[in-house]
């Protein structure tokens, strides 16, 4: 029998458990090494986020245009709107209650006392442009590409996708986990560690609390629409989440989800619309893991942050993680630029958000797929056939 090789989760973990312990007992000449290599990675991470954003944003955005009809936009305004939901109330939330979770004291002292090593040698690798160049570089391409007709670019757009799509997956997903191990080593080495991995613990039980309430949320605005008990509808979609939480991929999962949100009494034609594009679109269990990490992080380092800046981070969120399900932990590898440009973060921050993102990755996927059977309900209510189904 042929043994099955660990997935990014587990090597993960695996690279933060051995950088934790690396740290303490690497020679100063060995962690730089590390160090040195992660300045390497971060620098080309760099340079590929404006890239992916482009790569993956203009076809979605062409495909939509292209398809563009009452039920897609309809759907896609829903998808979009759940999504922003989700984001605000994980700020809402996490501005309410982090505070009084987080020591950012006992991190202040323990960055005053940091001793911090040096690379060997620094290497500057210039992004071909910033993250909000990318962004209207791909809405410009994905409308006109949609209005105009071209066939030639269309096909140009969906080859760059996939040569972006072959980049994360044969050079930056196998190489993520030594960046995260050198991550960890250089927190262990400072004495950052401790107090950054105590504050998420406790995150991370927030986050898995918001999860359960944006799915009663969002089956709670279904029901107004439908006049299904949201409960109940929330039942018959388990199949659904529990096979997300496995699978970790929202397209994995649309068999089953399909045939969960038909047992919800959706028409099968709407169902079969909806379901397919909500797992490319719907992204609110991710948002709402993103805003929260995010948030906690800058409260930790004792940054400043106001509503006004993360709706308008949550706003553009919401479009840039567009597609992003097409590769492993795409949605946090799309939103590493808007992190640094937006909210100000390092690159030890943004790696930390990495690690911290596909440690719940699952999670988010599950909530995802099981808000699609909501958003398929309301588009049911004014697109659907009067025959309906009882759920089961």
């Amino acid at each position: 029998m042929k043994l099955r090789r660990p997935g990014l989760l587990v090597k993960i973990l695996i690279a933060m458990a051995l950088g934790i312990g690396a740290g303490h007992v690497f020679p100063d000449m060995l962690a730089r090494c590390f160090i040195t290599f992660n300045g390497v990675f971060s620098e080309f991470l760099g340079f590929i986020i404006p890239l992916l954003i482009v790569g993956f944003v203009a076809p979605a955005i062409a495909d939509i245009g292209r398809r563009a009809g009452k039920m897609l936009l309809f759907t896609a305004a829903i998808a979009y709107g759940f999504t922003i939901m989700a984001g605000l109330i994980s700020y809402l939330t996490g501005a309410s209650l982090f505070p009084s979770l987080i020591s950012v004291d006992r991190y202040l002292q323990a960055e005053a006392s940091t001793v911090n090593l040096a690379p060997f040698f620094e290497m500057d690798i210039t992004p071909m442009m910033t993250v909000m160049t990318a962004l209207v570089l791909a809405f410009v391409l994905g409308l006109g590409t949609a209005m105009t007709g071209g066939e030639s670019l269309r096909r140009g757009l969906d080859n760059f996708r996939d040569v972006i799509s072959w980049t994360i997956n044969r050079a930056i997903i196998p190489l993520l986990p030594l960046y995260i191990f050198g991550i960890f080593l250089n927190m262990t080495v400072s004495g950052q560690v401790g107090p950054i991995l105590l504050t998420f613990i406790k995150i991370i039980a927030v986050i898995f609390v918001l999860h359960v309430g944006i799915l009663v949320l969002q089956y709670c605005i279904a029901a107004c629409f439908s006049g299904k008990n949201p409960f109940r509808a929330i039942v018959t979609m388990l199949p659904a989440y529990f096979t997300a939480l496995g699978t970790q991929s929202s397209a994995a999962t649309i068999p089953v989800t399909l045939k969960r949100t038909i047992a919800l009494g959706v028409d099968k034609d709407v169902a079969g619309f909806t379901v397919p594009l909500c797992a490319t679109i719907h992204m609110s269990g991710s948002t709402l893991k993103i805003v929260a990490c995010a948030l906690a992080l800058m409260i930790t380092r004792g940054m400043g942050y106001d509503f006004s800046m993360f709706a308008g981070f949550i706003s553009m969120l919401g479009i840039t993680i567009i597609a992003a399900p097409g590769v492993p932990g795409g949605a946090i590898m799309a939103s590493l630029g808007l992190l640094s440009s937006m909210l100000g973060f390092s690159e030890a921050d943004n790696a930390l958000m990495i690690a911290l993102y596909i440690a719940m990755d699952s999670f988010g996927t599950a909530c995802n797929v099981t808000g699609d059977g909501a958003i398929a309900q309301i588009v049911d209510r004014f697109f659907g056939k009067k025959t309906k189904t009882t759920i089961k």
